[in-house]
């Protein structure tokens, strides 16, 4: 499938491009993890898959997972461009645990923006991992960045001067009627001042 085919305009200004996702099934370090599951690279405009082999060699073997839709937005051309201004631009690949000995993992998503792969990795209930972005694909995100971002203006915030002398400093709040101030030393029973 072409490159220009894949990519799937979905609204006026925003894009679809199909990636697919290839995970690497490798034998585990350690006694009580058999087998290593790792994101080793993308598949831009690849058709649909679902766990075909792509290459075995002794007990490693890489699979075509999935393929997802990786969507670029105009509202999210900052994140866009934060990640391709690092030294190696990548694409975030959200998985989830699903269970099962021969798929482990099931593909949420890919995306390109830093920020969203931030989020998931908050909640902490699904897996993000980073594999570098292809050039023709950084090249595409660079092309719709360069197409819909607009810089946003710094505006500084300017303090109101009127507030600042219409409180007295601690007198509290001018609607409880007070002798003294609000701050009043502690007190025994019998009025005497505790030290």
């Amino acid at each position: 499938m072409s490159e220009q085919k894949a990519v799937r305009v979905m609204g006026p200004s925003d894009i679809s491009v199909p990636l697919g996702i290839v995970i690497r099934r490798s034998p585990g370090v350690t006694r009580w993890a058999r087998w290593s599951w790792r994101v080793v690279g993308v598949l831009p405009g690849a058709g649909e898959a679902e766990w075909r082999e792509l290459r075995r060699a002794g007990e490693t073997v890489e699979y075509h997972a999935a393929t997802v839709a990786m969507e670029l937005w105009p509202s999210d051309t900052e994140a866009y461009l934060a990640e391709l201004t690092t030294e190696v631009p990548a694409v975030y690949v959200v998985l989830r645990e699903a269970g099962d000995d021969a798929r482990p993992v099931e593909v949420l998503l890919a995306t390109a923006s830093p920020y969203e792969a931030q989020d998931y990795l908050d909640s902490g209930e699904e897996i993000v991992e980073q594999v570098p972005m292809p050039d023709a694909l950084a090249a595409l995100v660079q092309h719709f960045v360069d197409e819909h971002h607009e810089d946003e203006e710094f505006v500084k915030r300017k303090r109101d001067n009127r507030k600042q002398g219409e409180a007295e400093n601690g007198r509290g709040d001018s609607r409880i009627r007070q002798l003294t101030d609000v701050y009043r030393a502690p007190r025994r029973p019998g009025g005497e001042p505790v030290h």
